[in-house]
Order: C-alpha cells, then structure tokens, then sequence
C-alpha cells in the first residue's frame, strides 16, 4: 500500500499520474535540492512526502531555505537559512481513468492535465512567509548611527552625544534604573 523508497526531486516538478492510480493512503518519499533565485531565496532542500487521498495528493514538506538579505539594523549584507513545514492538498484537474476535465477551486493548488504536481510556487510561498520580517546580522547588532549612519558594530562613531529633550528626562531615568 505505502512505497518509502526515497527519490530526487529536479526541477520542482513531479508525475502523479501512478500514484493517482493507487488507492488512498499510498505515498512516495523524495528528497528536494533546488535553486530558486527569487525573493532572495537562493536554494531549498529538504524531504517532500506524497499521499493519496479520496480527493487528490496531500504534500507534506519540511525544508530548510538559504536566503540572502540586509541586516535590518545596520544594513550589512546576510545569509540565514530558515526551516518551515507545511501540508498543502493538491487536485488533479483530469480525471485519470476516464481523461475528463474536473472542475477545481482557482484558489486551489492543482496536478495539470499532464498528472504533474508543481512545487515551485507553494515552496517558493512559504519560505518567503517564514523569512523573518527584520532580519539580524546576530541578535545584538548595534545598528547604525542615526547622524551619520556608521556601523556601530565596528566601533563609535565621531558624532557628537544629541541632547535628549528635557521632557524625556522621567522615562530616562526609569529605563536607566531598570
């Protein structure tokens, strides 16, 4: 019923048409190693799991992303990589036995006419949900200097201390006391 056999993945792209054929609650493992290049994403790996279901093929994904980017404080070019999960149902839009179109949710991902089931778009989608919206060079970064912009992680800058304004003095003093 269940084939574990692990296989690669090219090109995002993988033919259903045998699995589809097969009774609910078959699967197929495969190993996923591509570059992307959009959105900053530089490349995916990770394990991508295929299971028949009454209605199509349930893909459950666990992937690690690179991605470059810009420090959000001191803007200092980065690399990170950032692991997400997800499960998405995909549906066939022909019926295999009887090759007649199947009406499909447009919202819905979908298996083309040809049985293939494209990953691109769906890995491409969560790994840019799981990037971080402020991404760090590391979690105490300096940042840059307001007047001058110089990374502070490098040093002080030659800025002159700014005068606080007076009416800030009383919560100065509760951040310097906690």
């Amino acid at each position: 019923m269940s084939q574990r056999n692990e296989s690669r993945v090219s090109d995002m792209q993988i033919n259903v048409a045998q699995l589809l054929k097969e009774q609910v609650g078959s699967s197929r493992a495969y190993r996923l190693d591509e570059n992307i290049g959009a959105d900053n994403i530089d490349s995916v790996r990770g394990r991508v799991n295929l299971t028949r279901t009454k209605s199509g093929i349930l893909v459950t994904c666990k992937m690690t992303a690179s991605v470059t980017g810009v420090c959000s404080r001191c803007l200092t070019p980065i690399a990170f990589q950032t692991n997400y999960e997800f499960e998405e149902e995909f549906f066939p839009t022909m019926d295999l036995p009887s090759d007649i179109n199947l009406s499909t949710d447009p919202d819905s991902p979908v298996i083309d006419d040809r049985h293939i089931l494209d990953l691109t778009e769906v890995i491409r989608q969560y790994a840019v949900l799981a990037m971080p919206a402020k991404p760090l060079c590391h979690p105490d970064c300096a940042g840059i200097c307001p007047a001058c912009g110089h990374n502070l992680n490098r040093g002080s800058c030659q800025c002159l201390p700014q005068v606080t304004d007076p009416r800030w003095s009383e919560l100065t003093r509760l951040r310097k006391e906690g």
